[in-house]
């Protein structure tokens, strides 16, 4: 038998998975610090940051059928995302390297640099027809392997034709703005030029790419949200929606609009991703409509809710691990700073009276316990985040985020 490593060695991995999608499956039990797809044998190598983290997934997974979930196109193709509406299993297992070296890393049949594209087809039939013909293959003998996925965006939107962008439809577009200088870049993020800044945990999150959706030239920092339920929404309940984004600043309702309210994220770029990923979320019977203000700020007031101090702000600390998991909510939640003899009974009696809870899995991680809750529908799992999270529980307020995973 393998003796434990940080490494995973992960069979079946078919053209249509790609690197996103396995760190979906590794990223809750830690921090992964090297993936390597060996397209050509259908494997890929897994580098957890600790023995400890690796130990943990391949336990969890020794229970639980690994399974990656892929879903339905759109015209567009992208060259690192999703593929069908069919699961794939996968099977992991400890490899025999104890670390991957260089030699491991250039097995991908391709440098440390990795070049991404969208392109929209006419059809949709089209798209497919690209991806079964090019998948896997070499641009050039022997190197330049082609990994395409479907892209989740709809349609592209091209502003200008030149070498980074071009729109085939219409050749009368401008070329002069060929993207942001770095110091219009670190403005945009509210940093000066050369400071370490919020732009290096996005690059260190995103592998210098952006989730499909996301410009990252948005500088409005207010996010209004409307269609609340004015009946059962509060500041601190969206302050727990919204920071899972970004840090809070502040937080107003109207109250000549009860189910309206701004939020000011700490910048431009969380204030994107809040209105990307939570633009028609249901929360208390309710659809969200969220838009960017066209305020640039809350001004400060009695009936205005400070947060920029607040403990519970998630991007103080780990903003690239924070980044990473931004998704749309999902029926999963993932809970975590909870009591070392917490029972699965505790937790599902302290989450349950927010909808039916489908299943729940309690792990160890770090030898911190952890838990997977999964609920029946996207608005009870949200219900619950926007309630509970930093909520005591024996003792500890407890933490709650997310999950991508698709089971337990």
């Amino acid at each position: 038998m393998t003796e434990p490593s940080k490494v995973i060695h992960v069979r079946n991995v078919g053209h249509e998975i790609s690197e996103n999608d396995l760190l979906q499956l590794f990223q809750p039990f830690g921090v992964i610090t090297k993936l390597v797809m060996l397209r050509a044998k259908n494997q890929a190598l897994l580098q957890m940051q600790d023995i400890t983290s690796a130990a943990n997934a391949m336990q969890f997974y020794t229970n639980v059928q690994p399974s990656i979930r892929v879903s339905w196109v759109t015209p567009s193709v992208w060259y690192t995302l999703l593929g069908w509406n069919e699961g794939r299993n996968v099977y992991v297992q400890f490899s025999s390297h104890q670390e991957l070296t260089t030699v491991d890393q250039n097995a991908q049949g391709r440098g440390d640099e990795c070049f991404q594209a969208l392109i929209q087809y006419q059809l949709r039939q089209s798209a497919v027809t690209a991806r079964n013909s090019l998948q896997g293959r070499n641009i050039y003998d022997g190197c330049c392997q082609l990994d395409i996925q479907f892209s989740n965006l709809d349609e592209l939107q091209v502003n200008y034709n030149n070498e980074r962008s071009r729109d085939f439809t219409d050749p009368s577009l401008p070329s002069e703005q060929k993207g942001r200088s770095s110091q219009e870049v670190c403005m945009a993020f509210n940093q000066e030029p050369g400071q370490m800044s919020n732009a290096s945990a996005i690059a260190a999150a995103f592998g210098g790419g952006l989730p499909p959706g996301i410009s990252g030239t948005n500088d409005r920092c207010t996010v209004l949200v409307s269609n609340l339920n004015p009946d059962r929404i509060d500041e601190d309940k969206l302050f727990n929606l919204f920071s899972i984004y970004g840090n809070i600043v502040r937080i107003k309702l109207l109250r000549n609009k009860p189910d309206h309210a701004l939020v000011q994220m700490g910048d431009g770029f969380q204030a994107e991703l809040a209105v990307h990923f939570l633009k028609g979320a249901m929360l208390f019977g309710k659809r969200l409509e969220v838009n960017f203000s066209k305020y640039s700020n809350i001004t400060t007031g009695a009936d205005t809710h400070e947060y920029t101090n607040s403990s519970l702000n998630r991007f103080n600390r780990n903003a690239a691990k924070n980044y990473r998991y931004c998704c749309s909510p999902t029926k999963m939640i993932h809970v975590s700073t909870l009591p070392q003899d917490i029972t699965e009974e505790e937790i599902m009696a302290h989450l349950e009276e927010h909808g039916s809870v489908v299943n729940t899995k309690l792990f160890e991680m770090n030898g911190k316990k952890q838990a997977l809750v999964m609920f029946e529908n996207e608005e009870q799992a949200t219900e619950a985040l926007v309630c509970k999270h930093a909520s005591p529980l024996a003792g500890l307020a407890i933490r709650i985020s997310f999950s991508q995973l698709q089971g337990i």
